[in-house]
């Protein structure tokens, strides 16, 4: 593969801490040419920069820090917009319009700039100046009130879910802009919160209300609407079954050794099994306790039940699938050696996704990128020298 789908694109990446990284990433890893610009502090967003989350997230860039409060600094990034195709920025709402580099203003400096803004609650509205963080959309978006056991109170979704679904969500609209300015030949301002993300996730969980005025619960490890679709105990651990079809509830019956459940009136068809779930989910749980859980994913999976195990995180990287889709991919890191890093999950034949570098240090490419916008090697050392730049 000599050109990776997306390399024609330069990217200017304002990106910090998740949601606008997620962004810029599904654009990096297919050969976007993405310019993270930092500032010339350490402000600590992200984490460690050599750990796990800040080196997953900022792979495939280069690194320019720009004081953006100085005009001189202001006018580097101005002059970075004249030839990019995308600028992504997450910062609070005010803030790119008090540093003088929100869409209005740098629209006439090239029509064809995709904007991209990523924020809390959304650009403008009653809730636009708040600060918003993953937790605050989970709850606010209605997720920590469905997940957990029932009575157990809110809980968070264990990965950041908001803040990935508003950079992935980012992604696609920037993508579409792209695909938009081959006919218009005009940029635009792309938006996505992590608010309107997250009810955008909740799917038909959010149309049961939207359609029915239902307010959905706390299922625990049921399936809100499908029965029996749950986790079950085995003899050394744990399985996920999902067998709510009268075609796939039959065929789990018979592999379970009990085909009498397929036919009792109180199990026989789905209206009932819901009304009887949990008397239904104790014979189950009853039935799998008698063999381990590799012996029933293999019965389960050949009698064509769908169900699989319940893994730790090194299970998970273990696993033959997980690995044949190669969903840990190495890159190597200066100091830091190779390292594995989590892949994209889609996968195109002819142009797939590429971990070509590791993420840069600050302002590593400073100098290459200044000489590429045309500022000669006194005037890069003056700007140094000023702190204008790192």
């Amino acid at each position: 593969m000599s050109k990776l789908p997306l390399s024609r694109f330069k990217v200017i990446d304002l990106t910090r801490v998740r949601a606008g990284p997620t962004c810029v990433r599904q654009l990096a890893d297919w050969g976007a040419d993405c310019i993270k610009v930092e500032s010339t502090e350490d402000e600590g967003f992200g984490g460690e920069r050599n750990g796990p989350d800040f080196q997953n997230l900022h792979r495939n860039k280069r690194s320019i820090a720009i004081n953006l409060k100085a005009p001189q600094g202001a006018a580097i990034l101005k002059a970075l917009v004249k030839d990019a195709d995308v600028l992504v920025e997450n910062y609070r709402p005010d803030v790119k319009f008090r540093l003088g580099i929100d869409y209005e203003t740098l629209k006439p400096i090239n029509q064809r700039l995709v904007y991209a803004s990523i924020s809390g609650f959304g650009q403008d509205g009653p809730y636009k100046d708040r600060p918003g963080f993953d937790p605050i959309a989970q709850g606010m978006g209605g997720l920590m009130s469905i997940t957990g056991l029932p009575g157990q109170g809110p809980v968070r979704a264990g990965i950041p879910i908001a803040d990935l679904c508003a950079g992935i969500f980012a992604a696609q609209g920037i993508f579409i802009a792209l695909l938009e300015r081959e006919e218009s030949g005009e940029g635009q301002w792309v938006q996505s919160s992590l608010l309107s993300s997250m009810i955008a996730m909740l799917d038909f969980q959010g149309a049961r209300w939207t359609m029915s005025q239902e307010i959905p619960g706390q299922e625990g490890n049921n399936h809100p609407t499908n029965i029996p679709a749950t986790v079950y105990q085995t003899r050394d651990g744990h399985i996920n079954i999902s067998a709510s079809s009268n075609s796939i509830y039959a065929k789990l019956c018979n592999a379970l050794g009990a085909p009498e459940l397929a036919t009792d009136a109180k199990f026989s068809n789905f209206r009932v099994r819901r009304e009887n779930r949990d008397e239904l989910n104790d014979r189950i749980d009853a039935l799998t306790q008698r063999k381990t859980s590799a012996e029933w994913v293999d019965a389960l999976n050949e009698a064509g039940v769908p169900c699989g195990p319940i893994y730790k995180m090194n299970e998970v990287f273990a696993d033959p699938q997980v690995k044949h889709l190669k969903m840990a991919q190495s890159v190597e890191h200066p100091t830091l050696g190779s390292i594995d890093l989590v892949g994209q999950p889609m996968f195109l034949s002819r142009t797939p996704s590429s971990l070509r570098t590791a993420t840069p240090e600050r302002g590593q490419h400073t100098d290459t990128i200044l000489t590429a916008l045309g500022y000669d090697a006194a005037t890069i050392a003056a700007l140094k020298a000023e702190k204008i730049v790192l």
